[in-house]
């Protein structure tokens, strides 16, 4: 049985050219946009349905989400003998939406852009996309298609527009968190990085204020806009190391005392990141994946004897289990963090004298957990007892100065980790890195901004997490990407 030519016929001559771009955009994760980009008439839009099977004769459910989407509820209860009840209630059915909550929220946010708004995307993202894409032409869905071409924006990429709807209208970033909310409550299965089997234990929530590192608002320096900025024009920069341990099967494997550390999926991800915000930062990237703890030490040494003459900065990123103070190698031994940081210090690494030394830490730094929810943690262990050292300043930054260490989480607290999209910590701190340092922010700026970030998230609306960044910086320190 065919699909009644005359019925598509009739919907596609009451469509108007905006109506058209809205299906086109909702269909994106549908049809390629190679071949979308070709089609100028709703009833080709149609036929390119029908080639790919989403608009078949006994089958027309795409089709009336599509038209309930965009408001066309005239259309789809006299073409296709529906109405807005029936899609309200078909839709809220499991695996019945066809169009993604993401692309959704993106055609809303868009419906809510006035042409002044669209002017300041334009004028904020002027240095991001080809002013050919900036034209007076091109509508706010051209603007979010340029950016997921430009890779800026995607499902699991807000940063950079959540920060544009912060500069350009609030109301749209609420809708942007509200949207990651109700996503993280419905799907995300987290991973604090510490498991334990008892139930007491404080909530994985931070219990004060990270150590202050920026002024009052984000990206704004006025006190401080007169202080020297570390030189940073050395082609590469420096290195960056990535310490990646994902497998802990020696640690659980340990006689006689084997140590409960859990894989840790979704390092990966964060390690893919990291590679790839650095190279655009002109560093050289090396990643060294499962380390035992003495690998660890050996690979630290390595590069603390390098000479780092002709190189402005050097970036360590260690991703691992870990608890307060120490990171744990791939065999269940433990490594100081103190002892990783000092390494560097002017006395042991004389070519890093007066040049930024770097450290991210991605692991838990105590083993606190809610009960009953199922995650996994950086620390891996189940040991219930629970160090109450609550203090705000880092002990494990070496007393010199051009130190800067960003910890994902405060001391006795769990962070957490997405099999699939990472840590949020590492997440967003490669979005702002990457969106961020372009328009020349200074890093404590951008790890204000991580802060807020991830603050803002939650586990099952209960469990939270803080970063805690500290430093002996003594200029501003910027990434330029030219």
């Amino acid at each position: 049985m065919a699909i009644p030519r005359q019925q598509l016929l009739v919907v596609s001559e009451e469509l108007d050219e905006a109506e058209l771009a809205a299906l086109k955009f909702l269909s994106l994760e549908h049809i390629p946009m190679r071949k979308l980009e070709t089609v100028r008439e709703a009833v080709d839009f149609f036929h390119v349905l029908q080639e790919k099977g989403m608009i078949e004769a006994e089958n027309l459910s795409f089709l009336k989400e599509l038209l309930y989407r965009i408001c066309r509820i005239d259309l789809l209860e006299a073409q296709l003998g529906s109405s807005r009840e029936e899609m309200e209630s078909e839709l809220q059915l499991p695996g019945r939406a066809k169009v993604s909550a993401y692309r959704y929220l993106l055609f809303q946010l868009s419906e809510d852009i006035t042409e002044d708004k669209l002017k300041s995307f334009k004028v904020f993202l002027g240095k991001e996309l080809p002013k050919c894409k900036l034209n007076s032409k091109t509508t706010m869905l051209d603007v979010f298609i340029e950016m997921e071409k430009k890779g800026i924006l995607g499902e699991d990429n807000l940063s950079v527009l959540k920060n544009l709807c912060r500069e350009i209208n609030v109301s749209l970033l609420r809708r942007i968190e509200e949207y990651e909310l109700n996503l993280s409550g419905r799907e995300e299965v987290l991973i604090p990085e510490e498991q334990k089997g008892s139930t007491g234990g404080p909530k994985a929530q931070a219990r004060g204020q990270a150590l202050s590192v920026a002024s009052d608002s984000p990206g704004h320096w006025d006190e401080s806009s007169w202080l020297e900025v570390y030189k940073m024009t050395s082609q590469p920069r420096g290195v960056c190391v990535i310490l990646n341990n994902h497998s802990f099967a020696k640690a659980r494997a340990a006689v006689p005392k084997p140590k409960d550390l859990k894989d840790r999926p979704g390092t990966h991800v964060d390690a893919v990141a990291l590679r790839r915000v650095f190279q655009k930062l002109h560093f050289t990237v090396a990643e060294h994946r499962d380390l035992m703890a003495d690998e660890i030490r050996k690979i630290v040494d390595i590069y603390r004897c390098k000479d780092h003459k002709a190189r402005d900065c050097f970036v360590c990123c260690i991703l691992s289990h870990g608890k307060k103070g120490i990171v744990y190698g791939v065999d269940g031994e433990e490594v100081p963090i103190q002892e990783l940081t000092t390494a560097f210090t002017e006395q042991n690494c004389p070519s890093l004298a007066g040049k930024p030394k770097v450290f991210f830490v991605q692991a838990c730094q105590g083993n606190a957990c809610h009960k009953g929810v199922t995650v996994e943690t950086d620390s891996g262990q189940q040991d219930s007892s629970i160090e109450t050292d609550t203090r705000l300043q880092l002990d494990y930054i070496p007393a010199e100065a051009d130190f800067l260490l960003g910890m994902a989480t405060l001391q006795d607290f769990i962070s957490y980790r997405s099999p699939r999209r990472g840590t949020w910590y590492i997440q967003a701190l490669c979005q702002h890195l990457e969106y961020s340092c372009p328009r020349g922010e200074d890093i404590l700026t951008i790890l204000t901004a991580v802060n807020q970030e991830v603050s803002r998230k939650s586990c099952n609306k209960v469990e939270k997490q803080m970063p805690e960044p500290g430093f002996t910086l003594t200029k501003k320190l910027i990434f330029p990407v030219s």
